[in-house]
């Protein structure tokens, strides 16, 4: 098929980075349409269009919105007048209005004018701006959530440190989820509020943990989230030490929780000391990192995103327990062996393709504690990086740059994943296929039906080569959240999927039955 490419450039037109993506996602879907891209015109940007094969000679300046599609002319033609449409709020004519004209706001100092008593600034603009923004925010004395990325570290470093000198704080950069004072702001779910305190370094990583102390019947005081990068040695954990602080002096949490991938081990060290001394139960889990690791007063170990929201419920109904509480875990992997049944002898491998980051850094974790050894774009310690081995069990994530670069991340556009799904399903090493789903504000708004089409399609591919798959996920999200979780997981069980309360347990679920796999089919040492 010849394709064309079209583009329209919105002159001084801003939208922030997730409205943009959904843009793009809605334009992507339409018939005729191979590729679109809703962006703001900066250089870096503008570089990423290459990589999807969408370069224009536009003349453009980085306030411009710029929108671009490939694919067949009418249809190209058609998505962009859909653009100018969602993007100038449906394409209605204002309805008239009785009253003052009011401006738009332009910047943060004349929102602060018109909300003096805003205290939080969400800053979601391209990160060659961002920092600026952000010390202005921190100038006027508005606490900071950093949505955006591409901030280098030493800037990073700069802007929380003053802000530790202004007493505010600093989420980000990078920091996609947070819930303050009850309103998700970012990807977030919809959870109660309650006596539980969280602060993570990990976004995925703490919607499942604030997702799960909500299904367990508990609460969220406060969740607080880092960016990534903020427990490394170059930061020094300024805002995990600054909200733990917070939380600590607040009277409403009583049990705290603090998420991250590996931190420094300087860095971790402090962090622990402060939380020991903090007086209140707090639940530790640095994913990879050694149980002993974690000692102290007050301090409880968790083995996972899901046991650290079952100790933190366990340890808010029992104020007065000591030591790390037993809990009884519906987690178990065992009892789905039937999923093997039917499955080729060259059937060995698993493939997880994940939109969060830290599920597939979670179910690595889950293999190598197994002996099982795994392959991954994002490896942790232990993991191989990817070099195409078809025996291997391989883990992506997704929502890595090099798949996001010129396209929406995968939690509000799945197709890239759906297509994965798809091309599994073609390579006759794989069995098993693991996933995850996020919902919540700004993911997708119904994910699993499209998902559930590309596992039935799998199962089609696989079957006329005379092989079957199985086909094992969890479904991050509460009842509260616009997606309707129980709908999502009757969705996926309608496609065959075995869907599970948990990622660890859907890992888990998988590893155990690739070491059944292993033993029925041990590889020919030849």
């Amino acid at each position: 098929m010849t394709t064309d490419i079209r583009f329209r450039v919105f002159a001084n037109l801003y939208k922030d980075s997730v409205a943009l993506m959904q843009v793009g996602a809605a334009l992507r879907k339409r018939p005729g349409v191979v590729e679109a891209s809703c962006i703001m015109a900066t250089p870096a940007n503008l570089a990423q269009l290459q990589h999807a094969e969408l370069s224009v000679d536009a003349d453009v300046h980085p306030s411009d919105l710029l929108v671009v599609v490939r694919g067949e002319a009418q249809a190209c033609d058609d998505a962009i007048d859909t653009a100018q449409t969602l993007l100038q709020g449906g394409g209605e004519a204002p309805a008239e209005r009785s009253g003052d004209f009011s401006l738009p706001l332009t910047s943060i100092a004349a929102g602060v004018e018109q909300s003096s008593d805003a205290d939080l600034a969400l800053i979601s603009v391209p990160g060659d701006y961002a920092a600026a923004e952000a010390m202005k925010a921190l100038s006027l004395g508005l606490h900071v959530m950093l949505f955006s990325d591409n901030v280098d570290i030493d800037r990073e470093r700069v802007i929380k440190r003053h802000a530790e000198e202004c007493g505010l704080l600093v989420m980000g950069p990078d920091c996609g989820t947070a819930i303050i004072n009850g309103i998700p702001l970012g990807f977030a779910n919809v959870v109660r509020r309650g006596d539980i305190g969280l602060v993570a370094a990990s976004g995925t990583g703490l919607q499942e943990v604030t997702c799960r102390i909500h299904n367990r019947g508990a609460g969220v005081s406060q969740a607080i989230g880092t960016g990534g990068r903020d427990l490394r040695d170059e930061i020094g954990g300024l805002t995990m030490r600054a909200a733990l602080r917070a939380l600590a002096d607040d009277d409403a949490t009583r049990v705290i929780v603090l998420i991250s991938k590996p931190p420094s081990p300087t860095v971790a060290s402090h962090i622990l000391s402060l939380a020991a001394a903090s007086g209140k139960p707090t639940v530790v889990h640095f994913l990879g990192a050694a149980a002993d690791t974690v000692q102290g007063a007050n301090l409880h170990a968790a083995e996972s995103l899901a046991d650290a929201a079952d100790i933190a419920v366990t340890l808010t109904q029992r104020s007065a327990h000591k030591g790390s509480p037993a809990l009884p875990s519906n987690d178990s992997p065992s009892g789905h062996e039937h999923a093997l049944e039917g499955l080729a002898r060259t059937q060995r491998a698993v493939r997880g393709l994940f939109t969060g980051g830290t599920f597939c850094f979670e179910a690595q974790l889950a293999f190598l504690r197994r002996g099982l050894r795994c392959r991954s774009n994002a490896p942790a310690a232990g993991a191989l990086p990817l070099d195409g081995s078809a025996d291997d069990h391989v883990f992506v994530d997704l929502g890595d740059d090099e798949y996001t670069r010129g396209r929406p991340h995968p939690m509000i556009d799945p197709s890239l994943r759906n297509t994965a799904i798809r091309e599994a399903s073609r390579d006759p090493a794989v069995a098993i296929l693991l996933f995850d789903v996020v919902l919540g504000f700004g993911s997708h708004s119904s994910p699993a039906d499209e998902l559930a089409d590309a596992l039935r399609d799998a199962q089609r591919a696989a079957a006329a080569q005379g092989r079957k798959l199985a086909s094992i996920g969890h479904v991050c999200g509460t009842d509260g959240d616009p997606q309707d979780r129980v709908a999502q997981i009757r969705t996926l069980a309608s496609a065959g999927a075995i869907v599970t309360d948990s990622n660890i347990q859907a890992a888990s679920i998988a590893a155990q039955l690739a070491l059944q796999l292993a033993k029925r089919h041990p590889v020919d040492p030849r």
